[in-house]
């Protein structure tokens, strides 16, 4: 995991700190401070079909440390774009459905799943974030699908 940025400076700083602390499982409580008050989130993705805000994300990422073990992921790639304002971080999600909760009983099965967060800002804030992964393989390792 990364080392924590705890006054981010340029969109890279912050997209950094935002990633930790979601990945992390703090919930919006610690992302708000990033992102605008109404951030938008997208996901062509089975298992955040429904969920539109960056809020509610960061909150569905918060449960997922409820009920996972052994969660961890490696960022495997990181790019600004400055004349854009956006950057992209590519990274690699591990993590074992060891607990209560889920769509299921704890399986003991765990995934390692690809996925790439793209972060558009506004000002310093990020306004819009769409995750690009496939929910179903990782659905498929953990048993539920």
């Amino acid at each position: 995991m990364t080392n924590t940025i705890t006054s981010p400076t340029t969109i890279a700083d912050t997209a950094a700190a935002f990633f930790e602390a979601c990945e992390s499982g703090q919930g919006w409580a610690e992302c708000a401070r990033y992102c605008t008050p109404d951030a938008a989130f997208a996901a062509q993705s089975e298992a955040l079909a429904e969920v539109t805000t960056i809020e509610a994300y960061s909150n569905w990422m918060q449960g997922l440390h409820t009920f996972m073990s052994d969660v961890s992921y490696d960022i495997e790639g990181f790019g600004v774009d400055a004349d854009r304002n956006c950057v992209v971080l590519y990274a690699i999600f591990r993590g074992t459905h060891s607990g209560d909760g889920g769509p299921l009983p704890a399986t003991g099965r765990s995934t390692s799943s690809d996925y790439a967060y793209s972060l558009q800002f506004d000002g310093d804030k990020i306004a819009r974030m769409t995750k690009i992964w496939h929910s179903g393989l990782a659905m498929q390792e953990l048993g539920w699908a």
